[in-house]
């Protein structure tokens, strides 16, 4: 494009005419096709502002008749629902306050035992041969001292031990006869 001197408007796609004089044609052309929308918008807002304010009120010229208001009808008040019945829990079956350990030539039978707290067990000599019962895994580890009480028993006898009165598990052994079958262990619950 060709240097323009100043004071002088370049000749571009104007036909003719100085640019300048061209967006002054589009922005009164613009701004006057936007009064007439806006005019065109706000005559549709007004009829329709009319005709709802006619359709509310009533194009009678004649002088209305006072309408009846109906009386309003008794509200009607369901049922109340019935109250829910509550499941029942199911009551949890107490822990015993003593348990039975019989002695017998295959070792002790049940092996493990449990009782609340403060509840005791009681050893039988089922077997022909005596029987040490200790608290404790084995005689190296002793515990639950309260298990010591039933002690030394000959066939056919029989003894408890001191209440359990701690929540825990408690080893007991058969302090003659180290094998598998004569160990076991009290839940204390």
């Amino acid at each position: 494009m060709a240097r323009v001197p100043p004071g002088s408007f370049p000749l571009h796609k104007t036909h003719g005419k100085p640019a300048r004089y061209a967006r002054t044609r589009y922005h009164v052309r613009n701004t006057l096709s936007l009064l007439v929308i806006a005019s065109a918008a706000t005559l549709v807002t007004a009829t329709l502002l009319a005709a709802a304010l006619v359709t509310a009120c009533g194009s009678s010229n004649q002088a209305a008749a006072p309408s009846a208001v109906p009386a309003p009808s008794p509200a009607v008040v369901p049922a109340p629902a019935p109250a829910p019945t509550p499941t029942p829990t199911p009551t949890p079956t107490p822990t015993p306050t003593t348990a039975t350990i019989t002695i017998t030539s295959a070792g002790m039978n049940p092996l493990d035992a449990t009782i609340s707290a403060g509840g005791t067990v009681t050893f039988v000599n089922s077997d022909t041969l005596p029987h040490d019962v200790q608290g404790g895994p084995d005689a190296e580890h002793p515990d639950c001292h309260e298990i010591d009480a039933v002690g030394f028993l000959t066939p056919g006898q029989r003894r408890a031990t001191t209440p359990l009165t701690t929540v825990r598990t408690c080893d007991y052994h058969d302090h003659s006869y180290h094998a598998a079958g004569f160990n076991g262990r009290i839940f204390v619950r």
